[in-house]
C-alpha cells in the first residue's frame, strides 16, 4: 500500500483528467457486461419451446429486464429475426465499449506523460540547486541512471497505476456486484479466492521489488563505468587498460545479468499463476453451481447460470493485469524510491527568506574567522582575509592546502562551517544568491564547454548580448581571430565537452564568457596550468585583459604569473602562514620563497 500511496503523490495534482477516465472506463464497463446479458435473452428465446411466461410476484430488476426484453424479441414471433437483432445489439454495444475505452486512454495519455515530464523537471532542477560539494560525493553515472534508467521504470509503473488500478479494479467491482445479485452462493467462493490469490501474489511482489532496486544500483554502476571509460579513452589505450577495464564491466554486466533473469521470472510467474488460479476457481463454480442446478437447489436458472460463468471468466483478465500492475508499481517504486533519494537530499546552500539585493560591488571581500571542513576533515581553518576593491590577490600554496575551496566559499560554491564572508560589510548568507553570484566571474583550471555553438557557449548564462557585444568580447580574450578562421564561424559546435577545440582555445572561450558577463570581481583558477608555452603566453595575455579594472583572486602554480599581485596568500594546510608582496615573502626565506626556488622563478 505504501508503494501506491508513493506513486499517487505523483498523480493527484490530475483530478478532472482522471474523473474523466473513470467516467469513460465505467462506460466501457457497463456496456462490456450488457452485452455479456444478453446471453440470456438468447439463451432463454432460442433455445425454450415455450411461450413467454408472465412475471412471477415481487419481481427483481433482472427478471423485470429480461422479461421486457424478451417480450420485445418475441414480438414477430420469428427466432431468425430474433437472433439478428440480438447481434446487432452486441455489435452496438461492443462498439459502445470501445469507443470508451478508447476515450479512456485518450484522456490518460497527456497525464502519464505530464508526470514524467514533471519528475524529470524537479530532479534537474534539484540538481541544479544542490552545492557543488554534493556531486564530489556522487558518481555522476549513478545520477544519468537515476534520470534515464530510473525514470523509464516509473513511467511504465505510472502506466500500470492509471490504467490498470483505475479501470480493472472498477471492471472487477461492477461483474462482482452483478455476480452477487445474480447468485450469492456462488460468489461466496470468490472471496475465499482473491484474498488468498493477493496473498500469494505479494509474496512474489516482495521479491520482484527488491531485484528492481537492485538493477537499479547496477545500472548505475554500469553507466559510471561507461561514462569514465569513455571520457578517459586516450588514458585507457596508452596505459593498455582495455582489458581491465572490459573486465571491469563485464562483472558488473553479468551481476545485471543474473538480476534481471531474477525479476522477469518473478515478473513472468504472475500471470500463469493468477490464470491457474483463476481456472480452479471456475471448475470449482461449474462443479457446484452445476449439481445445484441439475438437483433444483437453487433458483438459479440455466441461462443465468452460463451467464455467471461467462461473467466470472471475463473478470479473469482484469484479476491477471492487476497481478502484473500490482509487479510493475513494485519495480517502479524501487526506481522512484532512488528519484526521492535525490529530492530528499539536504540543500545546505540555501537563500534566506529575506535575502537581501546586492547589485553592486563598492568596497572590500572580508573573511573573518572562516573555518571549512567535510565531515571530520578540516580544509580551511582561521582564515581571515580583507580583499580591497580593485586589487588582485593570489592564492598559492601546495597542492591540497585549501586554495580552490577557498575561492568557492565566495560564490557560495560551499557555506562556511564557522565564521563569516562579507561583501560590503554584508554577510554574503543574508544576499540573494542569484545577485551574488551575477558580481562573480570564474575562469577554472579545466575550461567546461558543452556541445553547443561557440557562441552559445560565450553568452551562457549571460542572455540579450548581441554579437557585437560578444565579438568584443572574444577579441579581449583573443578568441575572435581563430573562430572566425572556422568554416562555420561563431556557430561551429564545440563537440562534447569542447573536444573540437585546442585547450588554449577552449580557455579562452571560458575568459570570452567571463568577459562578456563583466563581473567585478573575478577568480581566476589555475587558468594557464594545462597549457602548453605558447598557449599560455596567448592566454595570460587574455587574462590580463580580463582582469583590468576588477577585483581579482587568482590561484596560481606557476609562481610567474603572480609576482605582482597586490598580495600573495601563502596557504598550508588551510591556514594562512605568510602574506605579503612578492619581495617580500622572499626576503623573509619562508614556504613562499622555497616554492619560487623550486620553480627558479626570478
Amino acid at each position: 500500500m505504501k508503494n501506491f500511496r508513493r506513486i499517487w503523490r505523483y498523480i493527484s495534482g490530475y483530478n478532472s483528467a482522471i474523473t474523466g477516465y473513470f467516467v469513460c472506463s465505467m462506460l466501457s464497463v457497463v456496456f462490456s457486461l450488457i452485452s455479456i446479458g444478453m446471453l440470456i435473452p438468447v439463451l432463454n428465446v432460442l433455445f425454450k419451446d415455450e411461450a413467454l411466461k408472465p412475471l412471477k410476484p415481487n419481481p427483481g430488476f433482472i427478471d423485470r429486464v429480461g422479461h421486457l426484453v424478451n417480450e420485445w424479441l418475441l414480438a414477430g414471433g420469428d427466432k431468425v429475426r430474433t437472433l439478428a437483432i440480438i447481434c446487432g445489439i452486441v455489435v452496438l454495444f461492443t462498439v459502445l465499449k470501445n469507443v470508451f475505452l478508447y476515450l479512456s486512454y485518450y484522456i490518460l495519455i497527456p497525464v502519464r506523460h505530464s508526470v514524467i515530464r514533471k519528475l524529470r523537471n524537479q530532479i534537474f532542477e534539484k540538481l541544479l540547486s544542490l552545492p557543488i560539494g554534493y556531486f564530489t560525493e556522487e558518481r555522476k553515472g549513478d545520477l544519468i541512471s537515476r534520470m534515464t534508467n530510473d525514470v523509464n521504470e516509473i513511467q511504465i509503473s505510472v502506466v500500470s497505476f492509471l490504467e490498470v488500478f483505475i479501470r480493472e479494479p472498477l471492471n472487477v467491482t461492477l461483474t462482482l456486484a452483478v455476480m452477487i445479485y445474480i447468485s450469492p452462493q456462488l460468489s461466496l467462493f470468490l472471496l475465499i479466492f482473491l484474498p488468498l490469490s493477493g496473498l500469494i501474489v505479494g509474496r512474489v511482489g516482495s521479491r520482484l521489488r527488491r531485484a528492481a532496486r537492485g538493477i537499479s544500483g547496477q545500472m548505475a554502476d554500469i553507466t559510471s563505468v561507461l561514462d569514465e571509460t569513455l571520457s578517459g579513452m586516450r588514458v585507457v589505450k596508452a596505459f593498455n587498460a582495455e582489458k581491465s577495464q572490459y573486465l571491469r564491466f563485464l562483472k558488473l554486466n553479468n551481476e545485471n545479468y543474473r538480476l534481471r533473469n531474477v525479476s522477469a521470472r518473478l515478473g513472468e510467474l504472475a500471470s500463469p499463476l493468477s490464470e491457474t488460479l483463476g481456472i480452479a476457481v471456475v471448475a470449482i463454480i461449474l462443479w457446484f453451481g452445476g449439481r445445484l442446478v441439475i438437483r433444483h437447489e437453487t433458483m438459479l436458472t440455466a441461462e443465468l447460470f452460463i451467464t455467471y460463468i461467462v461473467m466470472f471468466t471475463q473478470i479473469i483478465n482484469p484479476v491477471k493485469n492487476l497481478i502484473s500492475a500490482i509487479n510493475q508499481v513494485n519495480k517502479g517504486s524501487a526506481s522512484l524510491e532512488r528519484m526521492e533519494e535525490v529530492l530528499a537530499v539536504n540543500n545546505t546552500v540555501k537563500e534566506a527568506p529575506d535575502a537581501l539585493p546586492v547589485k553592486a560591488f563598492n568596497d572590500a571581500i572580508e573573511l573573518r574567522h572562516v573555518r571549512f571542513a567535510y565531515g571530520d576533515k578540516v580544509i580551511l581553518d582561521d582564515i581571515n582575509l580583507r580583499i580591497e576593491k580593485g586589487k588582485t590577490i593570489a592564492l598559492v600554496g601546495s597542492s591540497g592546502a585549501g586554495k580552490s575551496t577557498l575561492a568557492d566559499l565566495i560564490p557560495r560554491f560551499h557555506d562556511v562551517s564557522s565564521g563569516e564572508i562579507l561583501i560590503d560589510g554584508i554577510n554574503i548568507k543574508k544576499l540573494k544568491l542569484d545577485e551574488l553570484r551575477r558580481l562573480i566571474g570564474v575562469v577554472s583550471q579545466e575550461p567546461i564547454l558543452f556541445n553547443d555553438t561557440l557562441y552559445n557557449n560565450i553568452t551562457l548564462g549571460t542572455g540579450g548580448a548581441t554579437e557585437v557585444q560578444v565579438k568584443d568580447a572574444a577579441r579581449i580574450a583573443h578568441a575572435d581571430k581563430f573562430i572566425s578562421a572556422k568554416p562555420d564561424g561563431y556557430k561551429t559546435f564545440a563537440g562534447d565537452r569542447g573536444a573540437r577545440l585546442s585547450g588554449g582555445e577552449r580557455q579562452r572561450i571560458t575568459i570570452a564568457r567571463a568577459v562578456l558577463k563583466n563581473p567585478p570581481i573575478m577568480i581566476l583558477d589555475e587558468a594557464t596550468s594545462s597549457l602548453d608555452t605558447e598557449s599560455e603566453r596567448i592566454v595570460q595575455q587574455a587574462i590580463n585583459n580580463l582582469m583590468q579594472d576588477r577585483t581579482s583572486i587568482v590561484i596560481a602554480h606557476r609562481l610567474s604569473t603572480v609576482q605582482n599581485a597586490d598580495e600573495i596568500i601563502v596557504l598550508d594546510k588551510g591556514r594562512i602562514v605568510e602574506r605579503g608582496r612578492h619581495d617580500t615573502l622572499l626576503a623573509q626565506g619562508g614556504i613562499y620563497s622555497k616554492l619560487v626556488a623550486m620553480q627558479q622563478v626570478k
